[in-house]
């Protein structure tokens, strides 16, 4: 499986209706026929990013998953966040009794300053509200929702009217094992897959239990996918930074680790698919244009792996004219991609419906 991360230009985009409903025996099915629309952070294009706001707003506009980081507090409790530190997207600037907080660390390979989410305990993290991380979306949201856990996430998915998947990163593994210790000796990949099998998540790709709790299991650092695989039965996709990045555990280029080989060794311990970067996969030019496709996704779907890919004026090449139904189609129908990671799912949703009516 090659999901590309997308994040499509939606101005405004309107509710959509859930699909399916009544009682959790009879909820509609997750959708396999059509590559999937991956809400990358909740719909954090609209509401700041993994609040349950913006989680409950993709699965109203039809994600078929909802995508979150999770990370470790102070005091060992697993949350959904993207950055080691607060600074960007929460008002912890504004809490005086915080100030002493900052400090720098070292970060996969830089030293990073801010206010560290691990120095923070979750009852101190529950007064801090989130806000939206670009100054070119809508900032009107900021301020209200709280930073959720990763069992209040993987609640609002298992209550929705339909069956909507989740797709939870373990996110900094080795910053979070060097700061974060917990008392039986267990490690943050530990806790994580627990967290899981505690709400009945397992089960192999499409097999009847992975379709009633679906789930992917995703993260940069192949180490700690090997370690997921000891534990879970569960699908893996193994995430993909820039070729020149290095990989925070093994400290290999990510284009050492998706060599043949590589993919092979992966694949042995149910990595099921890549989730590249979508210029890894089709490198741009200095123009912002797009150059000659990679041989990634042939190498993926080749290993019977799926691909995974964010679009919106901001961020689409110059090719697709500021239209992120022309990225769309590019992604899915030329390159191939089996999974689309969007901060607009309704704009996605949109896409899929549209080509599907023309079809028919």
């Amino acid at each position: 499986m090659v999901v590309v991360v997308a994040a499509a230009m939606a101005s405004g985009a309107a509710a959509r209706p859930l699909v399916g409903g009544g009682g959790r025996d009879d909820r509609a099915p997750l959708q396999t026929s059509r590559p999937f629309n991956i809400a990358h952070r909740g719909s954090n294009g609209e509401l700041p990013e993994e609040t349950a706001a913006a989680y409950a707003r993709a699965i109203d506009e039809g994600a078929d998953f909802i995508e979150a980081d999770v990370e470790a507090t102070k005091d060992g409790h697993l949350v959904c966040f993207h950055d080691t530190t607060l600074d960007d997207v929460t008002d912890v600037a504004d809490h005086p009794e915080f100030a002493g907080r900052r400090r720098t660390l070292e970060v996969q390979w830089a030293n990073v300053t801010g206010y560290f989410i691990i120095d923070f305990t979750l009852a101190e993290l529950k007064t801090l509200r989130a806000k939206q991380r670009w100054d070119f979306r809508d900032k009107s949201h900021d301020g209200v929702s709280p930073i959720i856990t990763f069992e209040e996430f993987i609640d609002i998915a298992l209550n929705a009217k339909r069956v909507v998947g989740i797709y939870p990163e373990m996110k900094n593994p080795v910053f979070m094992n060097k700061h974060v210790k917990w008392a039986d000796g267990k490690k943050y990949e530990d806790r994580f897959i627990a967290t899981l099998k505690k709400y009945g998540y397992g089960g192999k790709y499409l097999t009847p239990a992975w379709r009633a709790k679906p789930v992917f299991i995703q993260s940069f650092a192949p180490t700690s996918l090997i370690r997921a695989a000891e534990l879970t039965d569960s699908p893996l996709v193994f995430l993909v930074d820039d070729v020149t990045a290095r990989t925070e555990d093994t400290n290999q280029s990510y284009d050492e680790v998706t060599s043949g080989e590589h993919l092979d060794h992966m694949g042995r311990h149910n990595v099921v698919g890549i989730g590249p970067w979508k210029d890894t996969v089709v490198p741009p030019t200095r123009g912002n244009l797009l150059a000659t496709p990679t041989d990634l996704v042939a190498m993926a779907h080749a290993r019977g792996m799926q691909v995974t890919f964010r679009n919106e004026n901001e961020f689409l090449h110059f090719n697709f004219r500021q239209d992120p139904y022309a990225e769309y189609d590019y992604w899915i129908n030329d390159v191939g991609v089996d999974g689309l990671f969007t901060d607009f799912p309704a704009s996605l949703r949109r896409f899929q419906d549209w080509t599907a009516r023309n079809r028919d």
